[in-house]
């Protein structure tokens, strides 16, 4: 039976999944896996019986990521299930930025209870006009599973779309809609977009990315949307440049106390994947993934080790997490030798520092595992 603990509600549609194999709730004292959303878990004391941790979305800033990799702890998220989501969001925070729809609602309704309503809003409305997006040009920064699907819909909106990601895969080229520049560097983005949207994991070389110096190789009066992590735009430099005219609009679902009540912001209260939808798809995703590395010791979508998967073809299987380090797998088939275990498939894969080598085999010992993880570099060694 494995147990799995949930630090944060998760969708019914993903906990469907679980089979009479699984106890799952609130309250596990020696969980296999932990499902989580937003949950902080860098101060949580992980139990040793901790295998995954399937994240049900995409941002795992809450995961202590690296102490995990470690403890030979897989860390799973997300990407794509919320992808949708953040699309519609992101057309409509374009929409935002230009046609001040959020402070002429504001002001519509200041006007309760006023007296020749109609001569009002007539006299008024100017205020709040903005251009079309139809014609423009956005840049779309990030050509991940969110960032296609922006571009692909920006295009079919009739914008022109520059796209700029230097490492593009080759399956988010193949859905990249032909009609998209491909930009070789992000100074063409500045250069050349009326509209530039941010769509890129926040880690320590994205911090500020959008900052003084890109604000400065903008165009004057670009509009900016941001849905991916606060972070990633310096909020000092962003009030300069909304200061200076030089940026004309900033959409941020990120709200800062800095930023409150600027005139061309507009605050949304960390709204991008806050649909059911999304919450069903990525409940889902994360559930399913763990279950098959617990049943198969199959990784998909893992932030800190390889994805590897592996049909089985033996009696026995066994995941190594282990060190990136010259030798470990003749050391790993050492051990098969040494007990006279035969090996009926195998594949390893590595990621920066750590390496996973699943195994299918022969009927071990009892103690094989145990001649596993004395091998130097070895972190752990699970038997599935």
């Amino acid at each position: 039976m494995f147990q799995i603990l949930t630090l944060n509600n998760i969708s019914p549609c993903g906990l469907s999944l679980l089979t009479d194999g699984y106890a799952c709730s609130e309250q596990q004292a020696a969980p296999d896996g932990i499902l989580v959303r937003s949950a902080a878990m860098h101060d949580m004391e992980l139990p040793p019986s901790v295998k995954a941790i399937a994240r049900a979305g995409v941002g795992v800033n809450n995961i202590p990521v690296e102490a995990c990799a470690e403890k030979g702890v897989v860390v799973f998220n997300t990407p794509g299930a919320n992808a949708n989501a953040v699309k519609e969001l992101t057309i409509a925070g374009l929409l935002l930025s230009s046609r001040k729809l959020a402070e002429g609602i504001q002001w519509a309704a200041s006007l309760s209870g006023q007296e020749d309503l109609s001569k009002l809003v007539e006299k008024g409305k100017a205020q709040f006009a903005g251009p079309e997006i139809y014609g423009k040009t956005l840049g779309v920064i990030g050509l991940g599973a969110i960032g296609i699907q922006v571009a692909n819909t920006a295009v079919s909106l009739g914008m022109e779309v520059y796209g700029y990601d230097p490492y593009v895969s080759v399956d988010a080229a193949w859905r990249l809609s032909r009609a998209i520049r491909r930009a070789q560097d992000i100074k063409d983005i500045f250069a050349n977009c009326d509209y530039i949207t941010i769509h890129v994991p926040y880690l320590p070389n994205t911090k500020y990315m959008i900052n003084a110096e890109a604000f400065q190789a903008m165009k004057q009066g670009v509009r900016l949307v941001n849905l991916a992590r606060g972070e990633l735009v310096d909020n000092a430099a962003a009030l300069e440049a909304l200061k200076s005219g030089k940026l004309a609009a900033y959409v941020v679902d990120f709200p800062a106390q800095e930023l409150m009540g600027v005139p061309g912001v507009t605050m949304l209260p960390h709204l991008g994947a806050s649909t059911p939808e999304s919450e069903d798809n990525c409940a889902k995703m994360a559930v399913s993934q763990m279950m098959d590395f617990l049943e198969n010791g199959n990784i998909h979508n893992s932030v800190n080790y390889p994805d590897v998967s592996m049909a089985r073809s033996g009696g026995a299987r066994f995941g190594v997490c282990h060190k990136n380090i010259h030798g470990m797998l003749t050391q790993i088939t050492n051990v098969f030798a040494s007990e006279q275990v035969n090996i009926e498939n195998m594949t390893n894969k590595s990621r920066g520092e750590y390496a996973y080598t699943l195994i299918d085999c022969s009927s071990p010992s009892a103690h094989f595992a145990e001649a596993l993880e004395k091998i130097k570099g070895v972190i752990r060694v699970l038997n599935f």
